[in-house]
């Protein structure tokens, strides 16, 4: 099963930032059981939007010359308040050090102006054809799929750009 978990990039700098956001609705699935009474997005989920976000920043600056992005790791992570339905959580990334395939990110994001989750993550960026060269194909297929995804995520010309 995919989550997609940004539905617009609201703000993009390549190499630099990125700013987008997922509006929380009641027909989330999972929200059925994450609680009955008290619908609240999972921790998990808000952590794994600000990773989208994180990637699309990453993507967007190497022109899509990677079909995988992954979470190599978090650091400080600090959940603050919930994302109920109707909300809106705001995603802020900005990149701290980029190493070789390992970028580093600064994230912080909101609700209402009140900070969700903040910390730092590291995502490590490569190509199924690295680990498998049977794998290109799929990294040709992924990629094109993601570059359609991106357009429909992030217009310039209806967003400002940092």
């Amino acid at each position: 099963m995919r989550f997609s978990l940004v539905d617009q990039i609201l703000e993009l700098e390549k190499g630099k930032s990125i700013t987008a956001v997922k509006n929380l609705s009641l027909a989330e699935e999972y929200l059925q059981d994450h609680f009955p009474g008290f619908a609240v997005m999972p921790g998990v989920l808000m952590v794994e939007s600000i990773v989208q976000a994180g990637a699309w920043l990453m993507r967007y600056t190497n022109d899509f010359k990677y079909s995988t992005i992954l979470l190599k790791q978090t650091k400080a992570i600090r959940f603050n308040s919930f994302v109920t339905p109707g909300k809106q959580l705001r995603v802020s990334l900005s990149i701290q050090k980029w190493d070789g395939d390992l970028c580093t990110l600064k994230a912080s994001s909101e609700v209402e102006g009140e900070t969700a989750v903040s910390g730092r993550i590291v995502l490590e960026q490569f190509n199924l054809r690295d680990k498998n060269p049977s794998m290109a194909e799929k990294d040709t297929d992924r990629i094109k799929d993601l570059q359609t995804q991106f357009g429909q995520l992030w217009n310039p010309n209806k967003q400002t750009t940092a």
